[in-house]
């Protein structure tokens, strides 16, 4: 099946930081859709030379006062206005699902809102066709007060399934939730992860034509995360996905494409997950490392081999690592953490493991060290340096001593990519 489910054209959504303007704004707005102000000025204008002004009454400047000109295809922002989603364009058809990723407040949830329906664009023009899942806000489509069954059929009831069609479904969705001692209790008294199960199932068992997942599976543990993810990929076969996250690797795993925002704009969107994922990596730069310990060890430098810190995966990388060192310490044990973007340690070298026996030498250490196959995955790393002495006492630790990228043709979510040696048995 290759019919378009969701096509969005051009859409455009704005805000105002004060709320007296907001309500002031609003209600112009909506005077100006009952009453169009973009009327010949002898019909919509008295004798006088201005118009009337009516928020002098409100304590608001006369500045803020300009009525939205007709027919307009960019309206100016008003004062404190500002383009929370602006010129927002893609299509997306039945099996495929669409990533969709940026930094926190770059327009992602306005979109998902615009799109389910809670609020409106001001430009442009959204086409959504077949029946909507949505689970957009923790909680959210629920009426606390009710029980976790009667937000089920309440729920049904929006989607347009009859209270037939429901009855069938409802153990499937009690059973995925995993909350069945609970399903007549009140939602109030749920737990956040209780409530994004119930609101998944519910989503997910309903069989939308097109399915709206937010962040909020964040909050679900481990194990739920996993059968969503399942979930997912059992849609596709008959719906379209819109997936916002901040998880990299769930992006990669279950994405088709992906459009990435900044500041309420397309940055980019493409069927080469891997690049809007990059792309969306270069918008954020790393913070300082972090440095303590007993202030006896203390790093002069560290370098890549060569100067470059871009590696291609299974190349080789070298370190060359220089630390001052207290004569008082004279065999120390040196761990190299490697972390990814989400301070994960992935990998890790030591010489205690590999029982190559620093020596102290006359306040120095001067250090080559060559990794002759990188398996790590394409992505961005950072090198933690750990130093201690023989009784495991911390004499450094330095978070981010140094950054490196691998770069490679696929993405992959595993942190390591093992390249084993294949042969296959035919038959003869």
């Amino acid at each position: 099946m290759s019919d378009v489910l969701v096509k969005v054209d051009g859409v455009s959504k704005k805000f105002c930081k004060s709320l007296k303007r907001s309500l002031w704004y609003g209600l112009c707005d909506m005077a100006h859709e009952v009453v169009p102000w973009g009327q010949p000025r002898s019909e919509v204008r008295d004798q006088r030379s201005e118009p009337v002004n009516p928020t002098s009454d409100l304590g608001l400047p006369t500045s803020d006062f300009r009525p939205p000109t007709s027919g307009s295809s960019s309206p100016a922002l008003r004062k404190d206005e500002f383009w929370a989603v602006k010129d927002v364009s893609f299509e997306l058809k039945r099996g495929e699902c669409l990533g969709l990723i940026g930094h926190n407040g770059a327009g992602k949830s306005t979109l998902l809102k615009m799109l389910n329906g809670l609020i409106k664009p001001d430009q442009g023009r959204i086409e959504m066709h077949g029946r909507i899942g949505a689970l957009i806000e923790l909680g959210a489509g629920f009426n606390p007060i009710l029980t976790g069954r009667e937000n089920i059929y309440n729920k049904g009831s929006v989607l347009g399934f009859t209270k037939k069609e429901i009855d069938k479904k409802f153990d499937a969705i009690v059973d995925f939730a995993e909350i069945e001692e609970f399903i007549d209790m009140p939602v109030q008294n749920y737990s956040s992860g209780m409530k994004v199960r119930l609101g998944f199932a519910v989503s997910a068992q309903m069989e939308p034509d097109v399915l709206i997942i937010d962040e909020v599976l964040a909050v679900g543990d481990l194990g739920f995360r996993a059968k969503c993810m399942n979930k997912i990929f059992e849609l596709l076969d008959t719906s379209a996905v819109i997936f916002v996250s901040h998880t990299m690797p769930q992006v990669a795993r279950v994405c088709s494409s992906a459009l990435c925002m900044s500041h309420g704009k397309e940055i980019i969107h493409s069927s080469d997950v891997p690049m809007a994922i990059g792309t969306y990596q270069k918008m954020f730069t790393s913070e300082q490392g972090v440095v303590y310990g007993s202030g006896e060890v203390s790093i002069l430098s560290l370098a890549f081999e060569g100067g470059d810190s871009h590696f291609k995966h299974l190349s080789a990388m070298a370190l060359t690592l220089s630390m001052s060192i207290s004569d008082t310490i004279k065999h120390p044990i040196l761990h190299i953490n490697f972390l990814n973007d989400y301070h994960m340690i992935v990998a890790q070298s030591s010489t205690q493991i590999d029982q190559f026996n620093l020596r102290n030498d006359r306040g120095k250490i001067d250090l080559h060290v060559r990794y002759e196959s990188l398996l790590l995955s394409p992505g961005r790393y950072r090198i933690a340096i750990v130093v201690t002495d023989a009784h495991e006492r911390r004499l450094l630790k330095n978070t981010n001593a140094a950054e490196f990228t691998v770069f490679g043709e696929h993405y992959v979510a595993a942190p390591v990519i093992l390249s084993p040696k294949w042969e296959q048995s035919l038959q003869t």
